[in-house]
């Protein structure tokens, strides 16, 4: 299994499962995929572990089988919903530490967005609306909010959400499909995705689109993602992922599916030039684009990422455009 690719958050569910009341205006309350709200700070703080029903129970004990193969948009936001949901749980454990409750970081390498500043300087944030874009459990949008943003965090995984409820604090939580956001035109100043959705997505420029729609003129969209290079290695951290295994163009998705050949996680390759293009055809324009080297202090596995590998080749790209 390629388990190491999942550094994120996760994909979007298919546009039309999301009711038209809900693209016609901006909701800041939060809403289960079911149209229910859960929003606004916990005040029961559940375990991080819920002990699993059979079903759940069945399902891990069951090995998916990995391949390369098409996946569609719907497709692939099924898998992916599916297994951020399920997956919630180990995930915050396995990561929360490195992630914080309150902290933005871009990347398994540790770049903050204290240090960063890619979203303009913290002082400037005071005020903005920000949509945060495959938030998980909201610990970019908690630090907007700590420092004076209007932040709302959005994911596809009710159960990531409820995360972000267990953690706490006065946020915005929307449980909805990066491809159909449920907001109405120029609502936010900024938008922001560290790991979020644009991995998982077979139509990437349908998000970018709908980014676009969302932001204000001259509002700024920020997004971390695998870097593209690592395809072309094995998606492990010691001396055997250091030695090209594949095709750096090789666009086919890597997807785990069950027996039955129905996709359970899938994930989406585009080289850096696919990325730009995909800007310009969702009407942005790249002002930057960041590889963050490894530092010294991490001397953390992430998955794939490690030390080891980051000194060597780029493990993130983050990239910092602008509608104009």
């Amino acid at each position: 299994m390629r388990e190491g690719a999942h550094p994120g958050r996760i994909a979007a569910i298919p546009a039309q499962e999301l009711s038209l009341e809900a693209t016609q205006a901006r909701d800041t309350s939060s809403v289960t995929p079911e149209g229910e709200r859960i929003g606004g700070k916990s005040t029961t703080r559940e375990p991080i572990i819920q002990e699993p029903n059979s079903s759940e129970a069945a399902f891990e004990t069951f090995e998916p089988e990995a391949t390369r193969r098409q996946a569609d948009v719907a497709e692939s936001s099924r898998a992916n919903r599916g297994w951020w949901d399920r997956n919630a749980d180990e995930y915050q454990v396995e990561h929360g530490t490195f992630l914080g409750d309150d902290r933005f970081v871009w990347g398994p390498e540790g770049l903050d967005e204290v240090e960063a500043e890619l979203l303009g300087p913290p002082e400037d944030l005071k005020g903005k609306d920000v949509l945060e874009i495959g938030a998980g459990a909201a610990q970019c949008s908690r630090w907007l909010a700590a420092q004076g943003a209007c932040p709302v965090a959005l994911d596809i995984s009710h159960r990531q959400l409820q995360h972000a409820m267990r953690i706490g604090g006065s946020l915005h939580l929307v449980c909805a499909d990066a491809g159909a956001l449920p907001f109405a035109d120029g609502s936010f100043d900024l938008a922001c995705s560290a790991y979020g959705a644009l991995p998982f997505v077979a139509d990437p420029v349908l998000v970018l689109r709908e980014v676009r729609r969302v932001l204000r003129p001259g509002g700024r969209f920020v997004f971390s993602v695998t870097h593209p290079i690592r395809w072309a290695f094995p998606d492990e951290p010691g001396p055997e992922g250091l030695s090209v295994s594949g095709s750096y163009f090789d666009r086919t998705p890597y997807v785990e599916q069950d027996d039955e050949g129905r996709a359970v996680y899938v994930e989406h390759h585009r080289t850096i030039g696919d990325r730009v293009r995909d800007m310009v055809a969702g009407g942005f324009r790249l002002v930057d684009l960041v590889e963050p080297e490894w530092p010294a202090w991490n001397t953390s596995e992430w998955g794939g990422w490690s030390p080891l590998r980051g000194n060597l080749i780029p493990g993130s790209a983050i990239f910092v455009c602008v509608r104009d």
